[in-house]
């Protein structure tokens, strides 16, 4: 039997050509605005918080998310280019939007970010100033192109309805489950994707709460947290996760 022999320079090639082999461990990347990423100063994002429940040895988290950004603008500046080119199989796309999409969309800085409502085809064309057209579409148009272009890199998409704000009618916190939450959901099914309700699992908890505690965790608005703010609803979306054993998401979660 010949055996093979090694120098210092060949054992050290072998080990990086293995290393090289070894598949990575795959990624959970998050897109959205300030509610999921922020300066993890003062405010918050829940996205700085959700990596402490999953086993990091074994996935890690990469919070895309930007302050400001809607599902339009979140493309027009090829944020979502820059994930989808990251995007390798078995990774994961948890996405959550609707704060930013309200404004009706123009050319006006105030447009800038607005979205059609809906989930519909329905279409606007803009022309900015240096004569550049744009196609405007709905919030669900914007929201099945990210997951459509997920599964195409073999990725799973996740979506989640944003988090509910600091603003309370009759002691019961105000719900996205006629707007953004309710088009989220219905966009998540038509796909046949993931759905996690986090707009209602946090808001189930303000309602427990009261105004009164739940204001704590908006140190200057109603729509951002402090870091107390973001646990609870980083919190929310694991209980969401785990409330569907069908999401392979959940054999990485911590015991």
């Amino acid at each position: 039997m010949k055996l093979l022999k090694f120098t210092g320079i060949g054992l050290i090639a072998l080990a990086a050509t293995l290393a090289f082999k070894q598949p990575s461990k795959p990624v959970i990347y998050l897109i959205g605005d300030s509610t999921v990423h922020n300066n993890d100063k003062e405010q918050w994002g829940w996205g700085s918080i959700i990596g402490n429940y999953f086993d990091e040895s074994k996935i890690s988290v990469n919070n895309q998310a930007m302050a400001g950004r809607s599902t339009r603008t979140f493309i027009k500046e090829n944020r979502w280019h820059r994930v989808d080119s990251m995007l390798k199989p078995g990774d994961y796309v948890l996405m959550q939007f609707g704060h930013n999409e309200g404004s009706k969309p123009d050319t006006n800085k105030a447009g800038y970010r607005g979205v059609l409502r809906g989930t519909g085809e329905e279409t606007v064309e803009l022309t900015w100033k240096d004569g550049v057209k744009e196609t405007v579409h709905t919030y669900g148009w914007y929201l099945r192109k990210f997951i459509r272009e997920t599964k195409a890199k073999g990725a799973t998409p996740i979506v989640l309805s944003m988090i509910p704000r600091n603003q309370f009618k009759n002691g019961k916190v105000l719900r996205a489950d006629s707007s953004y939450g309710k088009w989220a959901k219905e966009i998540a099914e038509q796909e046949k994707v993931a759905f996690v309700n986090l707009n209602g699992i946090s808001a189930d908890k303000y309602d427990k709460w009261g105004a009164d505690s739940v204001k704590k965790f908006f140190p200057g608005d109603h729509t951002h947290t402090n870091k107390m703010g973001a646990t609870v609803n980083a919190e929310s979306v694991v209980e969401g996760i785990k409330a569907n054993k069908s999401i392979a998401l959940n054999k990485y979660l911590k015991k």
